[in-house]
C-alpha cells in the first residue's frame, strides 16, 4: 500500500520504521492495527532487536507512538475514544476478507486448470496441498489459503474438504457459481479501497516537503507550489 515510508536496520541491529496513512483523519484503530502488526513482526525477528515505530502526520500520532513504545493496548491508549471500535472486530473482518480473497484465487485457479465444480467442492486438503498451479497468483495464494484455513478451523486431516465458507459450511456444487460471484464482489471492493488509499496518500504528499505535521486545507486547494510561484506570492 505504500504506507511504510522506510524501515532501517542500523549496524547494531536496532530497527526504525516510519509509517504514514492517506489522511490526517484515518481511523485510529485501523492505524493501530497495522502498527501493532509491524511491532509483532519486529518482535519475531531472529535477533530480537530494539526497535522504534513512528506514525507521522496523524491526529493521534503522539498517543499511538507513545502507546506503542510502552507496549500498551489500543483500548489502554484511547480509553473512551475506542468505544465499541476495538481491534478484535476489525481484525476479524480483515481475517475474513483475507480468507475469502485467497480462497477465490485458488478456486479460480482450479477452474483455469480444467477442474469441474464437482471435483473442486469435493477436493480434500491433501490433494490441494499436492497440486502445482500454472498460474502464479493461484500458486502463491494456495499456501496462504491453506494457512488461513488452518488458522480459522484448526489443523484438519488431509482427507477433509479443502473448501469451506468462512462460517464453516460446505460449498455445494449447485451454488458454487453464485458463491464465486460473491467472492469476486469482495475482491473488487478490496481492490477499489486499496487504490483509493494509495491515491489519497500520493495526492497528500505529492511534491510536499513534509517531515511531520498536517498540511492545511490551503495546501490541497492550491496544489503543488513551485519555488517561482512561492516567491511571487504576497506575504
Amino acid at each position: 500500500m505504500g504506507f511504510v515510508e522506510q524501515a532501517v536496520v542500523a549496524e547494531d541491529g536496532h530497527v526504525e520504521v516510519d509509517f504514514r496513512l492517506p489522511t490526517f483523519w484515518c481511523s485510529p484503530n485501523f492505524a493501530f492495527l497495522m502498527l501493532d502488526d509491524i511491532r509483532t513482526a519486529l518482535i519475531g525477528l531472529s535477533w530480537s532487536p530494539a526497535f522504534a515505530i513512528r506514525l507521522h502526520d496523524h491526529m493521534y500520532a503522539e498517543e499511538v507512538n507513545e502507546g506503542l513504545a510502552a507496549g500498551r493496548s489500543f483500548d489502554a491508549i484511547f480509553g473512551d475514544l475506542a468505544g465499541d471500535q476495538g481491534l478484535g472486530g476489525l481484525r476479524a473482518t480483515f481475517d475474513m476478507k483475507a480468507y475469502k480473497r485467497r480462497q477465490e484465487a485458488v478456486l479460480q485457479g482450479l477452474r483455469a486448470e480444467g477442474f469441474s465444480d464437482r471435483r473442486m467442492v469435493a477436493m480434500p486438503i491433501g490433494v490441494l496441498s499436492a497440486l502445482t498451479f500454472q498460474d502464479a497468483d493461484a500458486e502463491r495464494e494456495k499456501s496462504r489459503y491453506l494457512a488461513a484455513l488452518a488458522k480459522r478451523f484448526g489443523r484438519r486431516a488431509d482427507t477433509e474438504p479443502a473448501f469451506l465458507t468462512f462460517e464453516g459450511q460446505p460449498i455445494l456444487e449447485a451454488g458454487l457459481g453464485d458463491y464465486l460471484s460473491d467472492l469476486r464482489r469482495l475482491r473488487i471492493n478490496m481492490e477499489f479501497s486499496g487504490a483509493l488509499c494509495r491515491g489519497l496518500k500520493a495526492s497528500r504528499y505529492k511534491e510536499m516537503e513534509i517531515v511531520d505535521g498536517e498540511p492545511t486545507l490551503v495546501d490541497f486547494m492550491r496544489g503543488p507550489v513551485t519555488p517561482k510561484q512561492d516567491a511571487q506570492r504576497p506575504d
